[in-house]
């Protein structure tokens, strides 16, 4: 029965965003604590449930995970460290699996994975296998020092957990053969915006194919993984990048996933159209849903989810029976202290124009844990089967519906709306604070989908954002 040491360290970080997020903002199991997740819609919930097929006995270390947000505190790694290096110096096991990111960094540590890696190899030599997130960073040493990282493959992250069963079945091939692949890296120097990466549509769309392609043709190709980066981390690793997982050579087909990046690298470089001049052309309102998507304020992506740009040009055109989610705490226990004008949003970022005043209808004030009505969402990579939204209040105000979370709620699960008693397939417009990662949710009820500019820390106009570390080469779209 081999053992296996298990560790999760996950978070997206947003080196823009101001402040820095601390170690209470994360979510962390320890031990046995992390068995409770076995069989959940996470990759480490799968992970979990596949050891018994393969008879594995995992040694549970720690597991860390916190939502997108802005650049961690270094005590959190530290922490972390301190959770996993006694497990690891025991050395009572046959190989470690790494449930991670890819794009964490701290006040002083770019490459964090990296840097866990780096620390693990100073106590083991031991196989490390794990699982990563699309929109890793991947840097050089995450290459040189695990075996095999294998990455999600579809963006909305439908696959996530897969992904993680993928990785546990290459780690069971290892044991089982001897064979110990290697991973090789490729750096094309093209940085794309989270708009820019949704794998129903080039550019990622012919680069996930290809990378398919190599694998079925190469039985010394464990995985190949298309990397496309997260661009709102500011590191020398910054971008998009292919994976080779191998006991080959995979040099000739990196190199063809890079040229192949390079002829559609301007497909990837979106921008967005104005709010207003989006709503604009949508006078009047056409029949159906519209999702208005505002990738400045995505959630997913670290955004504070409580700017008030594209509420404020729905106000401005006079658009009704049109629902929208604003995060903040601060407004919800003032509406259950009894207030009905309340600032609204605004509070999170230097970019926006400030909180907006509303007189507002009170519709509702409750709790906001809710079941994900979508097992295989990237929400659910990310937590589980339920979400809680703290304390949520409905209210309205000139025919907008608006929720009011008390906890940042990236849009990935309808469940949100129906759980507040919002039934939002019925409205005429719904804002959506997402870059790629909702569509799987809002595709099956939006009759059009169009993505809007506003203020914010997650603009798909790369060229706004200040770069100090990230390596961009002549040939990448995106000007610093």
């Amino acid at each position: 029965m081999p053992r296996i040491l298990l560790a999760g360290l996950f978070h997206e970080t947003h080196t823009f965003l101001d402040g820095v997020t601390p170690l209470e903002s994360f979510t962390v199991r320890r031990g046995d604590e992390m068995l409770t997740c076995k069989g959940d819609a996470s990759p480490l919930g799968g992970v979990l449930e596949i050891a018994d097929e393969f008879g594995w006995e995992i040694i549970p270390a720690t597991d860390f995970r916190a939502q997108p947000s802005a650049t961690v505190a270094d005590e959190v790694v530290e922490q972390f460290w301190a959770d996993l290096a006694p497990a690891a110096e025991k050395g009572d096991f046959e190989a470690i699996y790494l449930v991670l990111h890819g794009a964490m960094a701290t006040q002083t540590i770019l490459d964090v994975e990296g840097e866990i890696l780096r620390r693990l190899r100073q106590i083991t030599q031991v196989p490390i296998f794990g699982v990563f997130d699309l929109h890793a960073n991947f840097s050089p040493a995450m290459a040189e020092l695990a075996d095999c990282l294998v990455g999600y493959r579809e963006n909305p992250h439908t696959d996530a957990r897969e992904a993680g069963l993928i990785a546990a079945r290459l780690l069971q091939r290892c044991l089982t053969s001897g064979e110990r692949p290697r991973m090789q890296l490729q750096q094309p120097g093209i940085i794309w915006p989270p708009t820019g990466t949704g794998t129903a549509s080039d550019p990622m769309l012919s680069l996930e194919a290809m990378a398919r392609h190599f694998e079925q043709e190469d039985e010394t190709l464990w995985a190949m993984t298309v990397v496309a980066g997260f661009s709102f981390a500011d590191t020398p690793d910054t971008g998009v990048s292919f994976v080779a997982c191998t006991t080959g050579d995979a040099t000739e087909k990196l190199d063809a996933l890079a040229r192949r990046t390079l002829e559609l690298a301007h497909l990837g470089a979106i921008t967005d159209p104005s709010a207003d001049e989006v709503l604009t052309a949508l006078t009047p309102l056409p029949h159906g849903l519209t999702v208005l998507v505002e990738p400045s304020d995505n959630i997913g992506g670290g955004a504070p989810g409580d700017g008030t740009g594209l509420l404020r040009a729905l106000l401005r055109h006079g658009v009704e029976n049109a629902a929208v989610c604003i995060n903040d705490p601060e407004a919800v226990r003032a509406l259950e202290s009894g207030a009905r004008r309340v600032r609204l949003g605004g509070k999170g970022s230097r970019l926006d124009e400030g909180p907006l005043e509303l007189e507002v209808e009170v519709v509702s004030l409750k709790d906001g844990r809710f079941e994900l009505e979508d097992k295989n969402s990237h929400l659910a990579s990310m937590n589980g089967d339920f979400f809680d939204m703290g304390r949520c209040a409905v209210v309205k105000h000139a025919g907008i519906t608006i929720l009011i979370t008390s906890v940042k709620t990236p849009p990935f699960d309808l469940g949100q709306w129906h759980s507040q008693g919002i039934a939002v397939e019925e409205m005429s417009v719904v804002a959506v604070k997402a870059a790629v990662a909702h569509r799987r949710a809002y595709d099956k009820i939006a009759t059009r989908m169009l993505w809007a500019d506003t203020p914010g820390p997650c603009s798909s106009n790369l060229s706004t954002l200040p770069f100090r570390h990230a390596r961009l080469t002549a040939t990448a779209d995106v000007p610093r």
